[in-house]
């Protein structure tokens, strides 16, 4: 099995979880897991483009080919690397890792604005997101919960969650850091009388 996939009992541990961790508080959590946050198409055809065009420099100067034979090997040279480079996993590892980066952070960001945590009574709604193909995680936090834990208590639960997920353990990294990101909003955003689930619990995949 591919220890990315989360079964039936993983998703609802992962809901039991953020059902747990919001009896403890007022905030809202809410969990997104991305397979890719873009399939970088334009990655392997830039590579090919590149290298196509540097294709035809040595076969004029070393050949005596005529321009058209030039002309078709260069387009050979084209098709193929397009196609080959195309091919996954190869293509995720001539992306660059800081495209791979802003790619996965606007597909948080957006997530956390489709679910509508930013308009969750008090501001206090926590996005936990995942990125597989990009190994990238982030916690999107309203800014009601911003002036109040620090940057540094997110990081740490993010890098424990990558850590998880590197070890193939996708279903108790998500667990644990709903627990931790519980853990935080209790402490500051105590449950109030009257509250009310605003978003469902349950997992999205994407």
């Amino acid at each position: 099995m591919n220890p990315h996939t989360l079964t039936d009992a993983d998703r609802a541990r992962i809901r039991e979880a953020i059902a747990a961790a919001e009896a403890r508080t007022a905030g809202e959590i809410f969990v997104v897991v991305a397979r890719s946050s873009d399939d970088y198409r334009f990655v392997p055809l830039l590579y090919a483009t590149l290298i196509g065009l540097i294709v035809p420099l040595p076969l004029l100067f070393l050949t005596l080919w005529p321009a058209l034979t030039i002309y078709l090997a260069q387009l050979v040279v084209f098709v193929v690397l397009a196609v080959v480079l195309s091919l996954p996993p190869l293509h995720m590892l001539l992306v660059p890792k800081p495209v791979k980066r802003a790619r996965a952070h606007a597909r948080a960001v957006e997530q956390f604005m489709a679910h509508g945590l930013h308009v969750a009574e008090a501001r206090t709604g926590v996005l936990i997101f995942v990125s597989l193909a990009e190994r990238y995680a982030e916690i999107v936090a309203d800014a009601g919960i911003a002036g109040r834990v620090a940057q540094a208590e997110w990081d740490r639960t993010v890098a424990t969650l990558l850590a998880d997920i590197g070890s193939g353990k996708l279903a108790e990294g998500l667990v644990g850091a709903i627990g931790r990101a519980g853990d935080m909003l209790a402490a500051h955003f105590p449950p109030r009388p009257g509250d009310r689930n605003e978003l469902p619990d349950e997992l999205i995949l994407l």
